[in-house]
């Protein structure tokens, strides 16, 4: 995970071009040295090819990426070879190993890129003995391992404090979502409360109200017709009334942000944004029945929870398309994905997806899920513009 953020970071984007630059620059000005320095003599045919042969094999660098994989590893290990064989034959190549301990560290596990280091700083001293022609120079065997021991501390703090900054990211975010959720909880159960309240108030009393009327008529109904009828009359308004109040619970539970009257669209940009989802529309808007926004909602608002709970994906996105016989809503992710034909054959993704597909099927519609392990996962739902479905409504 930390090698692939690093891939994703700007900053060591632009440092590993940097170092790319510079070992192409050193590689360069050590051949020119040595062929400005040197006759051209037996060893040099080896030098050119070396040089050459190096310099194509550090091309292939960012094609690998920077995790220690297989074939990362061998390729480092190629290049530090030849590398070594170049200082072994001129040791004015001794100064490519700056970048090389940089690419060392960002690739190898920390005690695998110590070592190689070491050894990277051991030859530089080698060599650097070499170029001195016998004199003795302190600074020949202090500033090679300086220069490595600045170059590594500046790198592994660099990136223990990007560590830490991810964590401290990482932390927030779940708190965030952890105060969401306790928000959702604590609005879910005062509305429970309001609703019981209101039903207590409004529904109840007025069945109370119907009953005791009936009952009173049906007492009088031979006695006194007229009274009986009057009752019977009264508990028929007190019926209609509490049916307009029936309905207006009803409007009341429909989701919060299309009660807003902002509509399907205002509702799923604000979804998005509180998801950190990218939202898009394609098509030219038409009305849609409040039973198919909805739906719609809904399904957005779950399949972005399975995003959030289960993808760890790194970002997400909505479009909600306008056809000329159907409106389409796709909500796709770049998270871990899941075996979608395992899943439907074995039945064991919970209640979600099985909730969105009835939510479909009850509006004529149709929901598909296309899924890989590793490459994310798309949900697609299609509901038809039809009458029966307006009928339906």
């Amino acid at each position: 995970m930390e090698k692939h953020a690093m891939e994703q970071d700007p900053d060591a984007r632009w440092l590993a071009r940097v170092m790319h630059i510079a070992f192409f620059l050193l590689l360069g000005a050590s051949l020119v040295r040595f062929l400005l320095r040197h006759p051209w003599e037996d060893r040099s045919p080896w030098i050119v090819a070396l040089s050459g042969a190096l310099a194509s094999l550090y091309l292939l660098g960012p094609v690998l990426g920077t995790r220690a994989t297989p074939r990362r590893i061998a390729w480092l290990c190629t290049v530090v070879a030849v590398w070594v064989l170049l200082v072994v034959l001129a040791p004015s190549f001794a100064w490519c190993a700056v970048p090389l301990f940089y690419t060392g560290l960002r690739t190898l596990p920390p005690r695998a890129a110590l070592a190689l280091v070491a050894l990277l700083t051991a030859f530089v001293v080698t060599a650097q003995v070499q170029l001195s022609h016998g004199g003795f120079d302190p600074n020949l065997l202090v500033a090679p391992p300086a220069v490595a021991a600045i170059a590594t501390a500046v790198f592994v703090h660099a990136q223990r404090q990007a560590d830490r900054q991810r964590a401290l990211i990482d932390d927030l975010i779940r708190t965030r979502r952890e105060l969401a959720a306790i928000e959702r909880r604590e609005g879910t159960l005062a509305e429970r409360q309001r609703l019981s309240m209101e039903i207590h108030d409004t529904l109840a009393q007025g069945l109370s109200s119907q009953q005791m009327l009936l009952q009173a008529a049906e007492r009088t109904w031979d006695a006194d017709p007229s009274t009986a009828r009057r009752h019977v009359r009264t508990a028929e308004s007190i019926a209609e009334r509490n049916l307009a109040e029936a309905r207006r619970f009803v409007h009341d539970l429909a989701p919060a942000d299309l009660a807003e009257g902002g509509g399907l669209e205002e509702a799923l940009r604000t979804l998005a944004g509180r998801e950190s989802a990218a939202f898009r529309v394609d098509g030219v808007p038409v009305p849609l029945p409040e039973r198919v926004q909805s739906a719609l909602l809904r399904i957005a608002q779950g399949a972005l929870a399975n995003v959030r709970e289960h993808a760890a994906a790194r970002s997400a996105a909505l479009t909600l398309t306008y056809l000329d016989d159907q409106v389409v809503l796709d909500i796709a992710d770049d998270g871990r994905g899941f075996d979608a034909s395992a899943a439907r054959q074995s039945g064991v993704r919970g209640h979600g997806l099985p909730a969105m597909r009835v939510r479909a099927q009850q509006l004529g519609g149709t929901l598909t899920v296309e899924s890989t392990p590793g490459e994310g996962t798309v949900l697609s739902v299609a509901i038809p513009l039809s009458t029966p479905l307006e009928a339906g409504a």
